[in-house]
C-alpha cells in the first residue's frame, strides 16, 4: 500500500522529506549573511548546482561540482578537508544532502547555506555571471572540461590568462604551442632574431618557407593558426634594463616562461620578476640534458639562489655551441608549459624549491632540492635594493 510522498507504508522506506530532515539534522545550516562572513574570513565555497544554473550566476570564487558528481570529483576540486567550506545550491535542499556527503568523505567543517543562491541574490549580495564557452570552444576544449581540476571554470580562467614567453626558439616553441593549444588567451613573445634554417631542427614554431622572417612574426602565424582564441603580443626587441619593467608591468603578465639561452638575460629577468612579483618557469638545455624549475618571488628560491655566478664561457651552451638534440627542448618546453598551466589554475604542486633534471641518454629524471639561499644577494633578507642592469658576459 502506498502512502504520501510515494513511500510504501510499513515497508520501512524513508520519504524524500524524511531523508532531507535527516540530512539537515546532521549538518549545520547558516544564513546567507553568516555564509558571507565565513567567505570573507577565508572559507572555501562550493556550488553544487547544474551547469545551466551556474551559467545564470554564481558567488564569486565558488568552485562548481554538480551534486551528481560530488563523490567522485570534489576531492580533486576542493582538496583542503580541514578548512571551512560553505556549500550552496539553488534553494538549500541539494546543499544539505551535499554537506552530509562531504562530512562522510572526511570534510571537517562544512555548512549548508539556507535558501541557496536564490536567497543570496534576493538579499542583494554580490554575484557574478561566469564566462560562457562558445560552441566551438566546448568542442575544442572538451577533454579539459572532463577534468574536474579544470572544467569550464578552469578553461575560462585559461582563456583570460596572460603568459609571457622569453624566446621563440627551442624551448619557447613547444611551450608556446601547448599553451596556445590549451587556450591560454594571451601569449606575449619576446625575440629579436630571424628564422634561420639551422633553427628548424628544434624550433618547431617555424617552417622552411619562413627562413629570414622575424621569429615573432613567424610564431604569431603558427599560434593563431593553431588556435584563433589566442591573442599573440609580439615584442621584436632585445630585453634590457631599460625596457623590462615596462613590458612586465604594462602587460599584466601572470606567468613568465623563460626560454633564454644566456646568463645576462636570465639574471636580468630574475631581478625584474622579483620586483614585479611574477613567477618564472625556467628551462635550460645542453646537449642531451635539460632542467626545469619554477621561481615564485619571495616564497621559494630565485635564479641567483640556484646560480649565484655565471660559469666560465666555455661551459655556457649559448657561447660554446656544443649542440643539442632537437627533441630535447620539446621535452623541457612541454614541462614548462605544464608548470605554467598549474600556476594559472592553482592546481598541483609547482616546482618551487625543486629542480627536475632530465638525461635523455639515460632516460632518467632526477628531482633536486633547491633551497632559498639566506645569503642571496638579490632575495636574501639582508640583500640591498634591487637595481636592474645589463651585465656584460664574455663569450670568448
Amino acid at each position: 500500500m502506498w502512502g504520501q510522498e510515494g513511500a510504501v507504508v510499513g515497508s520501512g522506506m524513508a520519504t524524500p522529506r524524511e531523508l532531507l530532515a535527516e540530512a539537515r539534522a546532521r549538518v549545520r545550516e547558516v544564513t546567507p549573511e553568516q555564509a558571507a562572513e565565513l567567505i570573507a574570513s577565508g572559507a572555501n565555497v562550493l556550488d553544487v548546482r547544474e551547469g545551466e544554473e551556474v551559467a545564470q550566476g554564481t558567488i564569486p570564487g565558488a568552485v562548481h561540482v554538480p551534486r551528481g558528481h560530488l563523490e567522485f570529483q570534489v576531492e580533486g576540486r576542493v582538496p583542503a578537508k580541514e578548512e571551512p567550506l560553505v556549500v550552496y545550491c539553488a534553494g538549500g535542499v541539494r546543499s544539505a544532502f551535499a554537506a552530509a556527503t562531504l562530512e562522510a568523505l572526511g570534510y571537517k567543517d562544512v555548512v549548508s547555506m539556507e535558501g541557496g543562491f536564490g536567497r543570496w541574490k534576493d538579499e542583494g549580495r554580490n554575484w557574478v555571471t561566469p564566462r560562457r564557452l562558445a560552441t566551438d570552444q566546448l568542442e575544442r576544449y572538451h577533454r579539459h572540461l572532463l577534468l574536474p581540476e579544470v572544467g569550464a571554470e578552469g578553461q575560462a580562467k585559461l582563456l583570460d590568462s596572460r603568459v609571457l614567453l622569453l624566446g621563440a626558439g627551442g624551448l619557447g616553441s613547444p611551450a608556446a604551442l601547448y599553451l596556445a593549444a590549451a587556450g591560454v588567451g594571451t601569449l606575449g613573445i619576446i625575440d629579436m632574431d630571424v628564422v634561420d634554417r639551422s633553427n628548424l631542427q628544434r624550433q618547431i614554431l617555424h617552417t622552411d618557407d619562413r627562413v629570414g622572417e622575424r621569429k615573432v612574426d613567424s610564431a604569431k602565424k603558427t599560434l593563431t593558426a593553431l588556435n584563433p582564441d589566442v591573442d599573440v603580443v609580439a615584442y621584436d626587441l632585445r630585453l634590457g634594463a631599460d625596457n623590462v619593467m615596462g613590458i612586465l608591468e604594462e602587460g599584466n603578465w601572470q606567468v613568465i616562461v623563460d626560454g633564454t639561452d644566456n646568463f645576462p638575460t636570465r639574471y636580468l629577468l630574475n631581478d625584474a620578476s622579483l620586483l614585479a612579483k611574477i613567477p618564472v618557469v625556467h628551462g635550460s638545455i645542453f646537449r642531451f640534458e635539460g632542467q626545469v624549475t619554477t621561481f615564485i618571488p619571495w616564497e621559494g628560491p630565485c635564479y641567483r639562489c640556484l646560480v649565484p655566478e655565471a660559469p666560465p664561457a666555455e661551459f655556457a651552451p649559448s657561447c660554446a655551441e656544443a649542440g643539442v638534440l632537437g627533441v630535447l627542448p620539446g621535452i623541457i618546453g612541454s614541462l614548462q608549459a605544464m608548470e605554467a598551466i598549474k600556476l594559472l589554475l592553482d592546481i598541483g604542486d609547482p616546482l618551487s624549491g625543486k629542480l627536475i633534471a632530465y638525461d635523455a641518454l639515460e632516460g632518467s629524471f632526477r628531482e633536486l632540492r633547491v633551497p632559498r639561499d639566506p645569503a642571496c644577494p638579490t632575495c636574501g633578507p639582508d640583500a640591498p635594493p634591487i637595481e636592474l642592469r645589463d651585465d656584460d658576459y664574455d663569450c670568448g
